[in-house]
């Protein structure tokens, strides 16, 4: 369960979703996304021979793949101090700079809270 009080059910739930899967992959992240309509895209890192995405990079693939057109917030769950550039690119692109990118650790705890920028 995210360990915040600064965070509202549904913001909370997408770092819940995303620490699921980080560790029921075994991956060194995990990410959430949830579109305009309230849907949720979850993904873990991937780390393929010919291909390589962040687990947020992946999730807003997933979510652009399924026809999402905007989103609300974004959560990943990693190791990190910050969530990286391109992140917040993948972010910017289809949220908007506006967007929530929140980051938390492997425990659920929020590190930080920033906007795609």
């Amino acid at each position: 369960m995210t360990q915040s009080t600064n965070l509202g059910p549904e913001d909370s739930k997408i770092i819940t979703l995303a620490r699921s899967a980080r560790a029921r992959n075994g991956v060194p992240e995990g990410a959430a996304v949830r579109d305009e309509t309230g849907r949720t895209y979850v993904a873990g890192t991937v780390a393929l021979d010919s291909l390589r995405l962040s687990a947020l990079q992946a999730a807003v693939a997933m979510a652009v793949a399924s026809g999402a057109k905007s989103l609300e917030a974004a959560a990943v769950v990693s190791e990190a101090d910050a969530a990286s550039d391109a992140d917040r690119a993948a972010v910017r692109d289809l949220g908007g700079p506006g967007t929530p990118v929140l980051l938390a650790g492997p425990d659920g705890l929020l590190k930080a809270s920033v906007t795609a920028g």
